[in-house]
């Protein structure tokens, strides 16, 4: 038997991805990043990705089960994971695995039905959310707002300036996941710069927690046809139960969707699902602009055309600033929402 680490290529991706569906996953497209894999006759008898900070694509020959080969691939995912810097790390998997992962150091952090998110910290979903700045006693209720921003437009801050009219203070959370044109950490900043005037408004990161890969996964659902709609509620659920019972939150405020049918799918979970947790959605109709929904992707198509003149009612002063000085060092390839 050998064990093989890196980037699979050629036949051996072939036989994992193979070996995957047989083991009734759904194989990625492309080669992850990095894979563990044991072979026997160069064929797979167990494997794990890794992607970022998630662990995912875990599958053991079933003839093999409680051999500890699960343990040993995620042994040595995580061995890279930590050299690679990255001490959090997340899985999402089935909850009849809970005991499986729980024996290997992960803890739950949500569950539905069908997914179960867990992650290395006893109680990191909780210190995260105690870490986050609280809303004073008095005043009206607590709200939300979560985004990607990718750039932060002049539609991002009506629907914060909308939300914090009907609330006492207001939560914007901006998704940290690292996989936008536009990095995490500029675009927390320029959220924070346009909404420095805001009264009881706080910016905050989302972290590992909202909207990311480790609540976003499908590869494992046998139900493919409505594998968005339930990673969709895990996102939702960790959010009510991770973030707004802690902090009080029973607003979340969220724009029309009239371009993209998979955040208003998103949408009108929300409006079906959370409810029930305590949490009321609120939909705002969308800023235009020339007869058009302000977004950030039309944001970004003009700015990779070179339009700067005529992206710039769609941005506030902050953004714009930002926008030329990006345009100046020749950044123009396109990513995320």
């Amino acid at each position: 038997m050998e064990w093989t680490l890196g980037r699979l290529r050629g036949r051996r991706f072939q036989a994992v991805r193979s070996f995957l569906s047989q083991n009734g996953l759904t194989p990625p497209e492309s080669p992850p990043a990095f894979t563990v894999t044991l072979l026997e006759d160069e064929t797979p008898l167990a494997t794990g990705s890794l992607d970022g900070n998630v662990l995912q694509y875990i599958a053991v020959d079933p003839g093999r089960q409680g051999d500890g080969l699960c343990a040993a691939v995620v042994s040595q995912l995580t061995r890279q994971a930590f050299q690679e810097g990255r001490e959090h790390l997340m899985l999402c998997t089935k909850p009849g695995n809970r005991a499986l992962f729980g024996g290997m150091g992960f803890y739950p952090v949500a569950e539905t039905a069908g997914m179960l998110l867990m992650e290395n910290r006893r109680n990191g979903a909780a210190d995260f959310a105690a870490a986050l700045p609280r809303p004073p006693r008095a005043g009206g209720p607590v709200g939300a707002i979560v985004a990607n921003c990718n750039p932060f437009t002049r539609g991002h801050r009506w629907l914060a300036e909308q939300a914090a009219e009907r609330c006492g203070f207001l939560y914007f959370f901006l998704l940290s996941e690292d996989r936008s044109f536009f990095s995490a950490e500029d675009r927390l900043e320029l959220a924070r710069r346009n909404l420095a005037d805001l009264p009881d408004t706080v910016v905050c990161p989302t972290g590992d927690y909202l909207i990311s890969a480790a609540t976003f996964p499908t590869y494992f659902l046998k139900d493919r046809e409505n594998a968005a709609f339930h990673s969709a509620e895990l996102d939702l659920k960790l959010f009510a139960q991770r973030f707004a019972a802690p902090l009080g939150i029973t607003l979340r405020f969220v724009g029309e969707e009239p371009l993209c049918p998979i955040t208003r799918a998103y949408n009108q979970q929300m409006l079906d699902l959370l409810p029930g947790w305590g949490v009321q959605p609120v939909v705002l109709p969308r800023l235009n602009e020339g007869g058009e929904p302000i977004s950030a992707s039309r944001v970004r198509a003009l700015f990779r055309q070179g339009e700067l003149e005529a992206l710039r009612p769609l941005v506030p002063p902050e953004t714009y600033r930002y926008l030329l000085e990006v345009y100046r060092h020749g950044a123009t390839d396109d990513s995320g929402n």
